[in-house]
């Protein structure tokens, strides 16, 4: 048999083209565990990444099954960004595990938490069940605060950066433009809700601390009994007599949870309740980060005068 030693080395070229060519079109498989981070992910990773978000705006991130579907999708990944904090700890160690996927194992470069970038609030000083559901590394809500996303940025884009170096100068490229883009749109939501300083507020759960810390409201009651634990009659009554003493503005409850207690407590005192879309998705007009923030600004600037 004889071979075309001319025709052979044309098909070894071409071959060794399209592999090349197919590693440098190859995308970034980025798994977000809530959409927030998927939508900056997509921010700064453009077209050179696919993003899909574990959760949505209506689901409780505390509470997720780890699902045949996301473990298929985690497996896929060569990244993983999550908040981080303990907020996923109840179902993201178990996909980790059944995935066995080594890309995206704690102390990899795929593995990425947004709190570990910024500094948390609400650091309880000894940790007690008794308290309800409570993080030890602190508060893991970062995402209501822009001054916080923008820090979670500025790190995620170093971070795809060394893991996918053949796209970093887009990656760098993108990153400023969202921080510039994204400085602005921060002026103007808060001029936009400066009269807010000073606001008490009542929120069903303790999900608003840093949205609270940037725009200078002031909580003066949960809803819930503890931290994750449920409202009573007689708590609520207790929350309606704080309500009145102290003038609150508003109640604030998150687009995923029942509004049953802050329409209860607003009926009672007349205070009006607030749903805020929490995260990318919550509500319709939440659409993408930045309209997250531009809908959080307006509903609470069109009740709180």
């Amino acid at each position: 048999m004889k071979f075309n030693l001319k025709n052979l080395s044309r098909v070894t070229l071409l071959t060794a083209s399209v592999l090349i060519s197919n590693q440098v079109m190859a995308k970034v498989n980025i798994f977000a565990c809530e959409p927030e981070w998927a939508s900056l992910a997509q921010e700064i990773g453009g077209n050179n990444v696919n993003v899909k978000s574990a959760t949505t705006g209506l689901q409780d991130p505390h509470h997720i099954q780890a699902r045949p579907s996301l473990l298929a999708r985690a497996r896929r990944a060569d990244m993983l960004f999550c908040t981080g904090a303990e907020l996923e700890i109840g179902w993201l160690p178990v996909l980790l595990q059944k995935t066995g996927n080594p890309k995206i194992q704690p102390g990899q470069p795929g593995y990425f938490m947004a709190t570990s970038f910024v500094r948390l609030l609400e650091k309880p000083t000894k940790l007690d069940r008794s308290q309800g559901d409570i993080h030890a590394a602190g508060n893991p809500h970062i995402q209501t605060d822009p001054r916080r996303i923008a820090k979670v940025a500025q790190a995620f884009s170093a971070r795809l950066q060394q893991l996918d170096p053949s796209h970093a100068g887009d990656y760098a490229k993108n990153y400023d433009n969202f921080k510039q883009r994204w400085g602005k749109a921060m002026q103007g939501w808060q001029q936009h809700a400066k009269n807010l300083r000073g606001k008490a507020i009542i929120v069903q759960h303790k999900s608003w601390v840093y949205l609270e810390d940037w725009l200078g409201l002031k909580e003066i009651a949960t809803l819930e009994v503890k931290p994750g634990v449920p409202a009573t009659t007689s708590h609520l009554s207790q929350v309606l007599t704080q309500a009145k003493a102290q003038h609150a503005s508003a109640i604030i409850y998150a687009a995923y949870q029942s509004p049953r207690s802050a329409h209860w407590l607003s009926n009672k005192s007349g205070i009006p309740a607030i749903k805020l879309p929490f995260t990318v998705g919550g509500t319709p007009q939440a659409k993408d980060l930045f309209s997250l923030f531009d809908d959080t600004i307006s509903r609470l600037t069109r009740v709180i005068k």
